[in-house]
């Protein structure tokens, strides 16, 4: 668990299964996600995210984004973790519109980075978001990530964003000067 200024990041549980269907089955926030909306019925969808919280990666892990009083807002996760490239690829949804606008998605994404930099020996981190998704290439590039391409990918235009670790030291130092 890591504790922010106003999140918690957390290991994620079966408890935040009703979050993450209400999430995954809402049409604006699934195409901000370029998922298909989930269409299941919330019986079935808590038996699969049973199995998928119990499971164990090598390669990736799921966190739950809370505030400090304890309120599901949000999911984050790396995930492709290349250990010959010395890679991960990162992604982050805030759910809760309640949290929109107000710095919570740049407070976990920088919390994240510094998790992975932290933990992790990868030398880049990387991310797709949707080109039309402003908001979200915004709090990246706020967080220090680039553009470093784009992506067509089942009818969706992404681009790609990165930050490298002495990008991201260079920034902290910056910072605290």
């Amino acid at each position: 668990m890591v504790t922010k200024k106003r999140i918690i990041i957390r290991p994620k549980n079966t408890s935040d299964a009703w979050d993450d269907y209400s999430w995954e089955t809402d049409p604006e926030l699934a195409e901000l996600d370029a998922a298909p909306v989930i269409r299941m019925p919330y019986t079935q969808y808590l038996l699969d995210y049973d199995v998928e919280v119990r499971r164990i990666s090598p390669t990736s892990r799921q966190f739950s984004v809370d505030t400090l009083d304890g309120e599901h807002i949000g999911n984050c996760s790396y995930y492709n973790l290349d250990e010959s490239k010395c890679e991960v690829e990162l992604g982050i949804m805030i759910g809760n519109r309640d949290y929109w606008n107000r710095g919570y998605g740049t407070e976990t994404v920088i919390t994240l980075v510094n998790h992975i930099f932290g933990d992790l020996k990868v030398n880049r981190i990387h991310l797709k978001t949707l080109e039309s998704n402003r908001r979200a290439q915004k709090c990246f590039q706020k967080c220090g990530f680039i553009v470093c391409g784009q992506l067509d990918k089942f009818a969706y235009q992404f681009l790609r964003m990165e930050i490298y670790r002495d990008q991201w030291h260079e920034q902290l130092t910056e910072t605290e000067e």
